[in-house]
């Protein structure tokens, strides 16, 4: 894949909302169509990972498959439609001065870090425990609806043979990437906060969300 970096001219002070995501923490939040979505890696080198369900009709969903399969690529970057599980674009990224984000690695979860790094790290703090508290405290939404999700800013390299490498994350501070919604979307984000390997730089920090109406 060829890095594009594209910066955007959209100023903090005219949005209409504006939140910072402590590390480790969730957000849940709706992003209607046409709107512009900007996550911000404030101090870099922090993974968020994030799934998207179409406000309208919530078992229409992100789609890794989807989404990978029209761009022929594994990697998400300036211009990247993401897709549902219905073949329908949801979300298009418009500015990105990171590039090269994740959709393979999905969500550590407290099973994960034991497997991966041994028993003394099972009941560590995990995104998929922080995607299933949002889920769970949201009417008519349950364990089934946590889906594969895509990881903004966290870098996991494909080799030759098809072998994933959680990597030194590609971020720095102030970096950010805009999506603009295709459709209205529910976007559900975990700040990721995982302290065993560098997706994170051993450091989760926050994140900001920005959201302007074009």
């Amino acid at each position: 894949m060829v890095t594009e970096y594209l910066e955007s001219n959209r100023k903090e002070a005219d949005a209409v909302y504006v939140e910072t995501v402590k590390a480790g923490d969730g957000w849940m939040h709706t992003v209607k169509k046409g709107q512009v979505l900007r996550i911000v890696d404030v101090n870099g080198n922090q993974a968020v990972d994030t799934i998207f369900y179409n406000a309208d009709d919530i078992y229409e969903r992100y789609s890794v498959q989807q989404t990978v399969q029209a761009q022929r690529n594994a990697l998400v970057g300036l211009g990247t439609e993401l897709r549902s599980n219905d073949d329908n674009v949801m979300l298009k990224v418009v500015a990105d001065t990171c590039g090269d984000h994740d959709t393979l690695g999905s969500a550590c979860s407290c099973e994960s870090n034991m497997i991966r790094y041994g028993f003394h790290t099972r009941y560590m703090h995990a995104c998929r425990e922080t995607f299933l508290a949002k889920l769970l405290a949201t009417p008519g939404m349950d364990k089934r609806d946590q889906v594969n999700n895509l990881n903004f800013f966290m870098y996991v390299p494909l080799d030759a043979e098809g072998r994933l490498n959680f990597a030194d994350g590609i971020s720095s501070p102030g970096k950010y990437i805009e999506l603009q919604a295709m459709m209205n979307v529910i976007v559900l984000v975990s700040n990721c906060p995982q302290l065993n390997n560098p997706c994170n730089g051993y450091d989760p920090t926050p994140v900001k969300m920005i959201i302007w109406d074009n």
